[in-house]
């Protein structure tokens, strides 16, 4: 073989090793890349879609090698999912700490831990008939018209839904003879009610109804209108629990055919890690973040939710 074609001969062979093991190793890395990658699963409420997504888009630039897949449905709903369909989670995000209590702790979870409040409110556009008009002192009668529709979650399967007949028990205590309002709410607009709260938002929007029963955090987040409702009713504050604790409601419980006793207390969102959980230690990690000051709960309180 002459010189010439003798370097031709080993610059070919350096190519081709140089190639090979670029190849490798870009397999190699990917590969343990995608082996490294956890990936947590949350079932959360509704309301807590965008505050959850905002904490898990910023949890994942100090962490990136942790993914989510989140699922959101009535606090309720997310708990049926590990007791009757018996799937796992890695965390689980309820919008009613009593949910937790009631239908996980012992056999699912061992801790409830409380981590955002929240407050109910009448949620409008200005396109809502009346709009104009609407208050705090006025609001049931309002309602009560045979031209405004209505909308409310399913207290079988969400919080935001048995907090709303709640409230209108106490309503009816707060404002005193004439105000029948349980029984004409409970009674309108039932075609109305949706699984979960943040379901209403596109009836609303499209102005199929007037006005929803809902979170103020979720007015806050999508720019919308709503009534703040008196302290006495709204479930909003930790001094009046005692005046919270004169309503309750029943619901439906653990298994098809049990039901359980909603009280009226204070809103506390709270979230747990269930024993089912594949990842529990990233999951224990996402949480502190989501309790840290600087962290979860400065992302909360800037989506209109009170931080604990």
């Amino acid at each position: 073989m002459k010189k010439k074609e003798q370097v031709s001969f080993w610059l070919l062979m350096a190519c081709s090793l140089i190639l090979s093991s670029v190849s490798i190793w870009w397999v190699f890395s990917h590969r343990t890349t995608a082996e490294e990658k956890e990936t947590l699963v949350i079932f959360h409420a509704g309301s807590l879609s965008l505050p959850l997504k905002a904490a898990a888009d910023s949890f994942r630039v100090l962490h990136p090698e942790v993914e989510f897949q989140m699922e959101a449905a009535g606090s309720i709903d997310c708990a049926r999912k590990i007791t009757e369909l018996g799937r796992s989670c890695d965390i689980l995000a309820s919008a009613d700490y009593s949910v937790i209590d009631k239908l996980l702790i012992p056999e699912y979870a061992d801790e409830n831990i409380p981590f955002a409040g929240n407050e109910l409110s009448i949620v409008f556009t200005p396109e809502s008939r009346y709009a104009s008009e609407i208050n705090s002192e006025n609001w049931y009668r309002i309602l009560a018209k045979k031209d405004v529709f209505f909308g409310r979650s399913d207290p079988d399967a969400d919080p935001c839904g048995y907090r709303t007949l709640l409230m209108f028990k106490l309503a009816r205590k707060y404002y005193g003879p004439g105000c029948d309002i349980e029984s004409v709410m409970l009674s309108k607009d039932t075609r109305f009610i949706r699984p979960k709260e943040v379901d209403l938002i596109s009836l609303l929007e499209a102005n199929a109804i007037d006005y929803i029963f809902i979170y103020k955090s979720i007015a806050v987040q999508h720019g919308l209108k709503y009534v703040q409702l008196p302290d006495e009713i709204n479930l909003s504050r930790a001094d009046m629990a005692e005046i919270y604790s004169q309503a309750s409601v029943r619901v439906r419980g653990k298994k098809p055919g049990e039901t359980v006793t909603m009280t009226g207390t204070p809103m506390t969102y709270s979230l747990t890690i269930p024993k089912c959980s594949e990842n529990p230690e990233t999951a224990r990690l996402f949480v502190e973040y989501l309790l840290s000051p600087e962290g979860g709960q400065k992302i909360l309180k800037e989506m209109g939710q009170s931080p604990l």
